[in-house]
């Protein structure tokens, strides 16, 4: 009889691949929801995504967990050029003004710029952390538009010229445009939720 080998997994192999499963989490939850809305029968008001908001939390988190990963980078990390981002104050007078329609085109407007110059940062980027992190937020700005398509908002048709500077402004480091991304998701993402779905939750 020959010996037996067993093998035991690498423990860091094993926490790996649990980060990794917890990272994909909210998105698959996303769009279980969004199937859900769209396969239940027989309901007036169909549950809405994300009506409690605990998955935008978290792509905000991994907002700022990228954030605060660029400000450590020494190297490999940089923006080659400048880029175009949203601009992310809120004049709550103007926002309540809007009908759901154009708010929805603004924060739609702001989530393809961010896409936009995060596609630019992660083809300038060499430092392999900062791209798993630049990746992520492009996935999640693709989920968060899903999302938005799923509460009948219209697809976003992109600008065939440059958008208005009254609505955009430029900056020329990553940790900038880390920054922007944040308090997009933060502001103006969450405010259109909010008041899309009329849902009452516990925001953090």
């Amino acid at each position: 009889m020959g010996n037996r080998r067993t093998y035991w997994p690498n423990r860091a192999d094993t926490e790996r691949g649990y980060a990794d499963s917890a990272m994909d989490f909210p998105r698959l939850f996303a769009l279980l929801l969004i199937v859900l809305e769209w396969t239940r029968p027989g309901l007036p008001s169909p549950l809405r995504p994300i009506c409690d908001l605990r998955v935008l939390n978290h792509f905000i988190q991994e907002a700022r967990d990228a954030e605060v990963a660029m400000k450590s980078c020494s190297e490999g990390c940089g923006l080659l050029e400048s880029v175009s981002v949203p601009q992310t104050t809120v004049n709550f007078d103007d926002w309540e003004k809007k009908n759901a329609l154009e708010q929805a085109q603004e924060v739609q407007s702001g989530l393809w710029l961010l896409q936009q110059a995060l596609n630019l940062l992660r083809a300038s980027v060499t430092n392999a952390a900062i791209n798993n992190h630049v990746d992520n937020s492009i996935r999640n700005l693709l989920s968060i538009n899903a999302v938005l398509r799923s509460l009948n908002f219209q697809e976003y048709t992109p600008p065939a010229s440059v958008v208005g500077p009254e609505a955009t402004w430029r900056v020329s480091s990553a940790a900038e445009l880390l920054q922007v991304h944040v308090n997009f998701l933060r502001g103006k993402v969450r405010l259109l939720l909010l008041d899309a779905q009329a849902c009452q939750q516990d925001v953090s």
